[in-house]
């Protein structure tokens, strides 16, 4: 056997075959003569033998057959597993990394199409807010007005109020009352 041949699909595949075969055969082989086995010394007695004695001893023997048997079969069952893995981890793996590859770069440019997307649309909204007059046009939201005092006559004129007055507030001294020197 060329041991090279091993590591191209068609000689494993033939090994295998073969291998499998073999394995096959000799466990039909094992049943069959755990079989006539079994009935044979079920037939012959032994001197000495009480009641069951025929059967179990029998039985023993058979069952050593039997235990041939199923490895002879997990053995062939083996041989096609071994093809299934060498074709599964060698020869399919290149064009599944490939696959893999072309998949993460998918989803990679995806994720950057979508940052770039949400990018773009903050930058459009900070320069249309940037860009619209200070005016609103009717129907929307009054943007905050300034904080801005009532008449310089008033005696409350140092506390900010929420709407009204004729002066904006300039400084945060406006806020605070003047003080005697403090």
């Amino acid at each position: 056997m060329d041991i090279n041949a091993l590591f191209t699909d068609e000689g494993l595949r033939a090994f295998t075959a073969t291998v499998r075969d073999q394995h096959v055969r000799d466990a039909q082989q094992y049943g069959q003569i755990a079989d006539i086995v079994r009935s044979r010394l079920e037939q012959t007695p032994i001197e000495g033998d009480r009641w069951m004695a025929k059967r179990l001893r029998a039985w023993k023997v058979a069952r050593q057959l039997k235990a041939m048997q199923k490895a002879s079969t997990e053995a062939a069952a083996k041989a096609e597993a071994l093809y299934a893995t060498y074709v599964n981890e060698v020869l399919e793996l290149p064009q599944r990394r490939a696959t893999a590859e072309a998949k993460r770069l998918e989803r990679k440019q995806g994720r950057q199409a979508a940052v770039g997307a949400a990018v773009a649309g903050s930058l459009n909204r900070t320069v249309t807010a940037l860009n619209t007059p200070q005016e609103q046009p009717g129907g929307t939201v009054p943007q905050a007005r300034p904080a801005e005092f009532v008449a310089p006559g008033n005696p409350w004129q140092q506390w900010p109020m929420a709407a009204g007055g004729e002066r904006p507030t300039s400084t945060i001294n406006d806020y605070f009352a003047k003080g005697d020197g403090q």
